[in-house]
């Protein structure tokens, strides 16, 4: 299996790439960029190096411009409470279009249940609809600790937090059960396809 894992910078999506690694995934590094909204590039090079030599594979790493392309457009709707949501629909979209061009047959997320708004059942559900490819969430039922003591047992964890801050765009109170219709009525004031067009011919290789 060869597989995009969508790489945030954040704690729990490095460990998920090892997870699947370990099992004998390929894996395809996808960052997106949250710029001017949030920094993460440089913990992500640093990500990257650090799986390569966990997993003993070159891992091809990518960036796509997802601050410009889609997060100044989302910050626009008129539904706030669902940004989050429409955040990964479009992470998920440009993700999908990767694993297309690099000849994988999955996406690997660390979701871990009902840590954050985004990774309820709900949402989940209704971020999964906007794609057609497999996600791969093996972290679904671990909790923060469980979580933690992997990344600090590989290495990964003190990379994760250097310089970690909030996105600008996360609303006061994010729904936990986002509604689809909603989502698709946000959807329908946005280009949605020139947006992931942007995202996608944005991709540029990292080279950490």
């Amino acid at each position: 299996m060869k597989a995009v894992v969508l790489l945030s910078g954040g704690i729990d999506s490095p460990v998920a790439a090892y997870v699947m690694a370990k099992a004998g995934a390929e894996i395809v590094a996808l960052h997106m960029d949250g710029s001017p909204y949030f920094e993460s590039n440089v913990r992500v090079e640093k990500l990257v190096l650090r799986l390569r030599e966990l997993t003993g594979q070159d891992v091809p790493a990518f960036i796509a411009p997802h601050g410009s392309a889609n997060l100044s457009e989302i910050a626009k709707s008129r539904i706030p409470n669902i940004r989050c949501v429409l955040c990964k629909r479009f992470m998920m979209r440009t993700a999908e279009a990767l694993a297309k061009r690099e000849n994988c047959n999955a996406i690997i997320m660390g979701d871990s249940m009902g840590q954050v708004a985004s990774q309820t059942l709900r949402n989940m559900g209704v971020e999964q609809q906007a794609i057609g490819i497999q996600i791969i969430r093996p972290l679904i039922g671990m909790d923060k600790d469980q979580i933690i003591h992997i990344a600090r047992d590989i290495g990964t964890y003190e990379l994760s937090i250097e310089g970690a801050g909030p996105c600008g765009i996360v609303p006061s109170k994010p729904s936990t059960a986002a509604n689809m219709e909603k989502i698709l009525d946000a959807e329908r004031d946005m280009d949605v396809l020139a947006m992931v067009e942007k995202s996608v011919d944005g991709i540029v290789t990292m080279h950490p």
